[in-house]
This record gives structure tokens, C-alpha cells and sequence, in this order.
């Protein structure tokens, strides 16, 4: 069963869904590719809590335009909504700057504030309007293919209607505003000197991050589209660097959560909009594992390969010590030395000798070096640092691992091509 799955097609896959559930996951991908393209813009402005704030404080917007007469997606609905994200925006901003609240509690205040008053106003007027908690809460993708409209003589869930013109709304701001959204996101103090509209730019995304949120309340309600807004722009963040870029990666992952979470949850009898939130943590998760610099393997990677390179020319400097004072280079003391001379010996840096193992030419010459940074740190910290001598070697050990030719050179310079290290022994000479 799961060999066919894999295999089928995208239409083979619809067919076997059904088209109440295609229309659900195709909504769903949608709204999550909306949330993902403002939520980028968030992530990379350090404003992911005011969308979080958002994302909750429309709630009053919405359920006073329904009283009004409105319809979750009508255009009346998203003009409430985005009234009351602005009216977040403006209270987080009379909070900081009149009462001298930090930024991040006047956000908090805002929000639960409005998200507040919009739960009072559902449960005192439950019953004249089509909203309950569950629904704002969690929302109510499974049963969006049954509320329809005719567009062009097809009958369309109004849900993914809306979320198409907001999708294609958002896309076209986005699109129009790129240049003064990147420069204002990564330097707003130099956009405003350039003379950027940079107020207008930020309540232009946070308008368009309120028409994503609607587009989405229906759908996975007003908690979970958090998840939405945030978690795919973050995990597009680790794994590459330019913001177009991780945009559309950012869409990607979210339609690819949407719809396997969807999947998962019809297959697991759960909720829909729970589960999608879980696969895109999933994929955040994955990110931090697998990001090609940030990420765990990684870091881990690059820890095992500088711990390896730290020993082998170890081993080097050994060498070139031992050879300088007339001995034999070191035997191995453990196995990860004894690997590490097998692996210089396919170098071609050492090779076998009577007494156990010597310096070919080019392992005699990257020894000098690293013997030379060593004691060239050591002078200069005998010379600049108010340092014991028996002091001197440990800082040396690391920084002989680090040092290049052109600081190499530099502290040749400041200390004068004839000197000697503390220990009264000659420093190698940089060889071409």
C-alpha cells in the first residue's frame, strides 16, 4: 500500500483521496504557501511575536464584521481583520512608546487583550453568528469542500476561493514592494536615510500578514496558523541564505506540511490542522539537523574533521621535534595517533623508516610551518604578555592550528627575523 502511494502520480493521488478531501488539502496548501510568503518577511525582521499577535487579535475584527453581516473570507471579513491588526500594531506602539512598556510586552498586552474580547464577543453572540471556540481555535478544514460557490460555472469551496485572491493579493504586494521589503528588513535605518516608505512597507506586510491570517482562521483556526507563519520560514532560514531563496523554500515546505499533515490526520483519524502544525515542526526539526552550516551534523561534522586535522598535525610538529632534537619520531600512543600516522602515510607526509617512521619532504615542510606559528605565538606572547613562561605553550597549542602566512608574517615583523622563542629555540623560517 505505501509502495503505491509513493509511486502514484499527483492526479492518481486526488483520485484516491476523493475530491471533498483534494479540495481540503488543496486549500490547505494554499493557505500555508500564503502564511509562508508574509511569514518569511517576519522571520528575517525579528517580528515573529507581532505576528503571533496577529494571528490572535483579528479574532474581534472578524466576528464584528460577521455580526455586520459578513462571511469568513467575504471581503468585509478581511477589512474587520486587518482593522484589528492594525489596531494591534497601533496599541503595541502607544504601550512602548506612552506607558514605556518593552516592545515585546506591549505586544503581549495587545494581543491577549483583543484575542480576549473577540472569545467574549463569540460567547455572547454564539448564537447569531457561524462561529464557535473550536473553530477559532483549531478551525475547520475537514468541512470547508461543503461550504461552495460557482466560479465560472464550477462549484468551489469559498475557503479556497479566498485563499487564492489573497494568495494572489499578497503575492502581487510582495512582488511589487521585493526590493523595499529586503531593504528595510535588513537595514531600516538605511532604507529610511535612502528615503524608503519604511512605515508604509511595515504596515503594508502586516496588512498583508492579517489577509493571510483570515485566509487561514477558517482553515487551521487562529492558534495554529501560527505555526504557519513562523515554522516553514525558519527552517528555510537554516538551510539557505538569500531571502528569495528561502521564500520559496519557505512555500515549499508549508505546502508540503499541509498536505502530508492532512494526509496523516485523515489516515489517523485526528485533526487536520493539528497535524499539519506536527509535520511542520517535523520539517523545522529535519532543518536543524540536516542545514548545511548551522545544522547538527554539521556542526558535528565540522567538530570531527578539525579534532582529526588538530591531530594529524600534531603528529607533524611531533615529528619535526623529534627529527630536530636527533631522535625518532613518537611511536603512537593511541589508537586515534596510530590512525592518524596511517593516514599521513597516504599523505605521502611520512613514511617508513628503520626507526619507526620520518618526514618525507612535504610533511617536513607543512611540520615546519605549524612549528613555526607555535613558536612565533609563543614570542610574541613572551614578549607583549605579562605571561610565566611554563605559560606560554598551552595558548600555542591552539593557536598553531589557526595562525595564516600573513599573520605569520606580522608577527615576524613586530618581533624581528632573528628572535628566538622563550624556550631559546630556533623559530623555522617560512619556506616559499
Amino acid at each position: 500500500m505505501m509502495a503505491t502511494w509513493v509511486s502514484a502520480t499527483p492526479w492518481e493521488w486526488l483520485a484516491a483521496i476523493g475530491p471533498m478531501h483534494g479540495w481540503a488539502v488543496a486549500t490547505a496548501a494554499v493557505v500555508s504557501a500564503c502564511c509562508a510568503m508574509v511569514g518569511t518577511v517576519l522571520v528575517v525582521r525579528r517580528l515573529s511575536l507581532l505576528g503571533d499577535a496577529i494571528s490572535h487579535a483579528v479574532l474581534p475584527g472578524i466576528v464584528v464584521a460577521v455580526l455586520l453581516g459578513g462571511r469568513p473570507g467575504d471581503l468585509g471579513v478581511l477589512v474587520g481583520a486587518t482593522a484589528a491588526a492594525l489596531l494591534t500594531v497601533a496599541l503595541t506602539e502607544f504601550f512602548h512608546k506612552q506607558a514605556g512598556l518593552p516592545e515585546d510586552a506591549g505586544v503581549g498586552v495587545a494581543f491577549t487583550t483583543l484575542f480576549a474580547l473577540g472569545v467574549l464577543l463569540v460567547t455572547v453572540s454564539g448564537s447569531r453568528i457561524d462561529l464557535d471556540p473550536g473553530c477559532i481555535l483549531y478551525g475547520i478544514l475537514e468541512l470547508v469542500p461543503f461550504d461552495t460557490v460557482e466560479v465560472a460555472g464550477w462549484e468551489m469551496p469559498r475557503a479556497f476561493v479566498s485563499a487564492v485572491v489573497v494568495f494572489l493579493v499578497v503575492g502581487s504586494g510582495l512582488w511589487l514592494t521585493w526590493r523595499w521589503q529586503v531593504f528595510t528588513a535588513f537595514d531600516t535605518e538605511a532604507a529610511r536615510a535612502a528615503g524608503v516608505p519604511t512605515v508604509a512597507v511595515t504596515v503594508g506586510l502586516l496588512a498583508g500578514v492579517s489577509l493571510a491570517t483570515v485566509a487561514g482562521f477558517e482553515a487551521v483556526g487562529a492558534i495554529l496558523v501560527v505555526a504557519m507563519l513562523v515554522v516553514p520560514a525558519a527552517a528555510a532560514e537554516l538551510l539557505v541564505k538569500r531571502l528569495h531563496h528561502c521564500l520559496l523554500l519557505a512555500v515549499g515546505l508549508a505546502v508540503m506540511g499541509a498536505a502530508a499533515g492532512y494526509l496523516l490526520a485523515w489516515k489517523l483519524n485526528t485533526s487536520a490542522a493539528g497535524m499539519m502544525a506536527v509535520v511542520l515542526g517535523g520539517e523545522y526539526l529535519l532543518a536543524v539537523l540536516v542545514a548545511p552550516q548551522q545544522g547538527v551534523l554539521a556542526r558535528g561534522m565540522s567538530s570531527v574533521l578539525y579534532a582529526w586535522r588538530v591531530q594529524c598535525e600534531d603528529r607533524l610538529a611531533a615529528a619535526w621535534r623529534a627529527e630536530e632534537a636527533g631522535q625518532s619520531a613518537p611511536l603512537p600512543a593511541s589508537l586515534v595517533a596510530a590512525a592518524a600516522w596511517w593516514w599521513l602515510r597516504v599523505q605521502g607526509r611520512v613514511e617508513p623508516a628503520q626507526s619507526g617512521a620520518r618526514l618525507t619532504s612535504q610533511g617536513r615542510r607543512d611540520a615546519e610551518l605549524i612549528v613555526r606559528s607555535h613558536r612565533l605565538w609563543e614570542a610574541w606572547l613572551g614578549r607583549h604578555a605579562e605571561l610565566p613562561v611554563d605559560h606560554l605553550h598551552p595558548p600555542a597549542e591552539w593557536i598553531e592550528h589557526h595562525l595564516g602566512t600573513r599573520l605569520r608574517q606580522r608577527i615576524e615583523a613586530d618581533l624581528g627575523r632573528d628572535v628566538r622563542d622563550p624556550h631559546g629555540s630556533t623559530i623555522p623560517p617560512e619556506r616559499g
